[in-house]
């Protein structure tokens, strides 16, 4: 049976860190196999290069969303713009590359309905990842080790009926330098956007996502697939939103009852068969007819 697909012109992802343990496969993938666009932006951080230079956890799953990725280019005729983040930085060197529909740029300008909105992965305003590397990928082993904890901490969670809880979310809302760095960010990248004569900007680094205005540009940030699990869509009417991961799912089973039904009713609604009449059964046999009815008896 076809599967339950729900389509938007435009779907915007970024930190997804496949090569990391705490990378949500299972839910991208998923996120991945049933949507429909037109284009697909890959915005930073898609392959985690840091992680899998020190040992990485690369699976079958990891690379299956690769796979999709490239259905999505050859099958579905989706354009795909990658651009490169902090930790796929590698890519920096051979920038720009093109192939057919795919893109790997450093930004790229969105048309949207509203005006023209500059994307870019966000870590180009991130004073420590450009000029202090080193400390960038010592903090990166610090968050990686407390997504271990959290992992951890979770699973005894679960264990007492309890549901999932974020210690680095928590952390990041509590430690004041942490909330100052992501205001801090926030305007520098509406400034930049004023810049660059766009009526918004969409990001993602800092995996908080977010949809606001600051001023008078409109501010979205993909946040991640590591624990937000959240992207941003734009629908058939030129709106963008972020949308998370359990949202999404109950609009595609919302979207799957509605269509069992409409099949179901599609098939009440056909005629039944014109009931034979007596008299029918009365009217001479064809040769043919004749000749099976002589051979059977």
């Amino acid at each position: 049976m076809k599967k339950t697909t729900l389509s938007y012109r435009t779907i915007f992802l970024s930190d997804v860190h496949l090569g990391t343990l705490d990378c949500k496969i299972d839910e991208v993938n998923h996120f991945l196999k049933h949507t429909h666009c037109d284009t697909l932006v890959l915005n930073g951080d898609i392959i985690d290069g840091w992680s899998l230079a020190r040992k990485g956890g690369w699976t079958e799953q990891h690379t299956r969303f690769i796979r999709l990725v490239l259905k999505k280019l050859e099958k579905r005729g989706t354009e795909v713009i990658y651009l490169r983040g902090n930790h796929d930085d590698v890519l920096s060197r051979f920038l720009p590359l093109f192939f057919g529909k795919l893109r790997i740029v450093n930004e790229y300008i969105f048309k949207g309905a509203r005006g023209d909105y500059l994307v870019v992965h966000g870590d180009g305003f991130d004073a420590v990842t450009m000029n202090h590397k080193w400390l960038a990928i010592l903090g990166d082993i610090g968050y990686q080790s407390l997504l271990r904890i959290n992992r951890f901490y979770n699973k005894y969670r679960s264990w007492r009926g309890k549901e999932y809880f974020s210690l680095s979310k928590a952390i990041k809302a509590r430690v004041k330098s942490a909330v100052s760095f992501v205001g801090n960010y926030e305007e520098q990248l509406q400034n930049f956007a004023r810049k660059r004569n766009c009526q918004g900007i969409i990001c993602g680094h800092i995996h908080t996502p977010d949809n606001k205005m600051i001023g008078d540009v409109h501010y979205l940030n993909s946040g991640d697939w590591v624990e937000s699990l959240t992207a941003i869509v734009e629908d058939d009417e030129g709106r963008l939103e972020v949308i998370g991961y359990k949202d999404f799912c109950q609009h595609l089973e919302e979207k799957a009852r509605l269509k069992a039904l409409k099949k179901l009713k599609k098939s009440e609604d056909l005629p039944e068969p014109e009931p034979v009449e007596e008299d029918d059964l009365d009217l001479p046999l064809t040769p043919t007819a004749q000749f099976l009815a002589q051979t059977a008896s």
